[in-house]
């Protein structure tokens, strides 16, 4: 087992391994050639308006491959991820890499033989934003290549134990009693992933600028929002909570038709982890496992992956059948 989990983790890390490596080998080779101060920021039309030392470039460059490699590689490693899942979330890794590589790679070869001011500082340096595509175009290839190189090692596959589908069970309550059921979702990678993102996009801000560090920044705050949820059962119905106080969800029990407990995919059945929205389907879905799936007046499902989960599906079905009696 250690072996395996040795092989995956080699797996998961080369991407970032091999970017840092070729960024280094590019600074080595034109380090003679670059200014003192290298222009490290640049503006939405690519004209640069910040810069920083070459020796900060070489820390930066260091810091952001090591941080989010070594956060990535304990995602893959450590989360409970089978099958697909797994090869699609490593495959992932190498078009971050990628896509990362491209643009650390790009702001430097802008720099090559740029003339440079009194205090050393980079002139008429410019990072056009054609280079975005480029390095999306990179990221896509990764992502191929990523693919095809986890195809080639055995992939974690789904334990024995997983749940199985439950059908409408209930829990007796006598006429009059109040019952809840509440339960925290103790997800580590997540807010680890919401960091990463956070941290790259703070490292982007300064490198190459709002219109690259935005989308991570934007993505990472909206990943912690639920990188910790907390379920609650009861009479209102679904309540969904993260570690900020917004964005709150609520489920009405009025809204919800029939709960059953069973096991989500959340890459196959809702593309992705976090607060999902598909055809016939949304969720917060964090993991692979257990969970809540409601099925709501309109035929649309609602999932949220949680521990003991049968526990709160059986709760809803009870708390349905005393409202449709009272009714």
């Amino acid at each position: 087992m250690m072996r395996k989990n040795l092989g995956r983790a080699t797996l998961v890390a080369l991407p970032f391994l091999l970017a840092l490596v070729a960024d280094l080998v590019l600074f080595a080779a034109f380090r003679d050639r670059l200014p003192g101060q290298p222009a490290s920021h640049f503006r939405a039309d690519g004209r640069a308006n910040g810069y920083m030392g070459q020796t900060g470039h070489v820390v930066v460059d260091v810091l952001l491959f090591a941080v989010i490699g070594t956060l990535w590689t304990l995602m893959v490693v450590r989360g409970k991820f089978h099958g697909r899942a797994h090869r699609r979330l490593t495959a992932g890794g190498y078009a971050f890499a990628g896509f990362l590589g491209w643009v650390m790679a790009a702001v430097l070869i802008a720099n090559v033989d740029a003339a440079e001011n009194a205090q050393g500082d980079a002139q008429g340096v410019s990072l056009p934003m054609w280079q975005l595509a480029v390095a999306l175009g990179v990221a896509v290839l990764a992502w191929g290549l990523g693919l095809a190189m986890a195809g080639l090692a055995p992939v974690p596959e789904p334990s024995a134990t997983t749940v199985p589908a439950m059908d409408e069970a209930r829990i007796t309550l006598a006429d009059g009693e109040v019952a809840g059921w509440a339960r925290g979702i103790g997800s580590w990678w997540l807010p680890l992933i919401a960091l990463a993102l956070v941290v790259g996009g703070v490292v982007l801000l300064f490198v190459s600028g709002w219109a690259v560090a935005i989308p991570p920044l934007l993505l990472g705050v909206l990943m912690a929002g639920f990188a910790r949820p907390y379920v609650v059962v009861d009479r209102r119905g679904i309540t969904v909570s993260g570690m900020l106080p917004w964005p709150r969800l609520r489920v009405p029990l009025d809204r919800i038709e029939t709960v059953t407990s069973r096991h989500i995919n959340p890459l196959t059945e809702y593309g992705g982890w976090g607060y999902r929205i598909r055809p016939g389907r949304t969720g917060v879905v964090i993991r692979s496992g257990e969970g809540i799936v409601a099925t709501l007046a309109g035929g649309r499902d609602f999932a949220v992956t949680v521990d003991d989960s049968a526990t709160a599906a059986a709760l809803l079905n009870t708390l349905i059948d005393r409202r449709r009696a009272e009714r």
